[in-house]
C-alpha cells in the first residue's frame, strides 16, 4: 500500500470510529456496529488500490477478494461495500441503523487524500479524477454521491453534531 492510501485510511478510520462513537452517544442502549469491524474495514477499505492504479481491476472487489482469501469474511464485506452501498436500507437508516459497511463508505467518501472535505469538494475531486472526460461516467459517480447525500441526511439526524463539525483538514 503506498503511503498515501495508507494516510487515507488513516483519517477514513478516525472519522468512521467519530461516528460511531457519536451513535453511541445518541443511543446508549441500542445495539450499534461492531467497532472492531469498523476500524478494520476502515483500515482495510482501500487494500487493493495500490495494484489496481493502473486501471485493470476494481479495488473494492479486488481488496475484499483479499480479506476472504485472509479468513475475514465480515471485514471482506465492508471493503466490497466502500466505494457503493448495495443494498442501500434507506428504510434501516431512517430507523438509525447503520452497520460498519455504511460508516466506512461514508467516512470514505468524506475524505480526499489525508484532508476531510464535503461531500461536493470530495465528488469534484472524484469526477476530475476517475471521471475520465466520460458523461455516462460522470452521471453514475453523480448516482452514487446523491446516494451518499441521502446517508448523509438519515445519519446526522441521530448524531449529537452537524456534518459540518467533521472539519475540513
Amino acid at each position: 500500500m503506498l503511503d498515501n492510501i495508507r494516510w487515507h485510511s488513516l483519517v477514513v478510520a478516525r472519522l468512521a470510529v467519530t461516528l460511531h462513537a457519536g451513535l453511541l452517544a445518541m443511543q446508549p442502549g441500542r445495539v450499534q456496529a461492531d467497532m472492531g469491524l469498523v476500524m478494520a474495514g476502515a483500515l482495510l477499505h482501500d487494500i487493493a488500490k495500490t495494484p489496481c492504479l493502473a486501471g485493470n481491476c476494481h479495488h473494492a472487489e479486488l481488496g475484499a477478494e483479499i480479506c476472504l482469501a485472509e479468513g475475514f469474511p465480515e471485514v471482506a464485506y465492508i471493503v466490497g461495500q466502500h466505494v457503493r452501498l448495495d443494498p442501500f436500507d434507506e428504510a434501516g437508516y431512517e430507523d438509525g441503523y447503520f452497520g460498519p459497511r455504511e460508516l466506512v463508505h461514508y467516512a470514505d467518501k468524506r475524505v480526499r487524500h489525508h484532508s476531510i472535505v464535503s461531500l461536493d469538494e470530495r465528488l469534484d475531486y472524484v469526477l476530475q479524477r476517475y471521471g475520465e472526460h466520460d458523461a455516462a461516467r460522470c452521471r453514475s459517480l453523480e448516482k452514487h454521491f446523491g446516494q451518499c447525500r441521502l446517508l448523509e441526511r438519515l445519519l446526522f439526524r441521530w448524531l449529537p453534531f452537524p456534518p459540518e463539525a467533521l472539519g475540513v483538514s
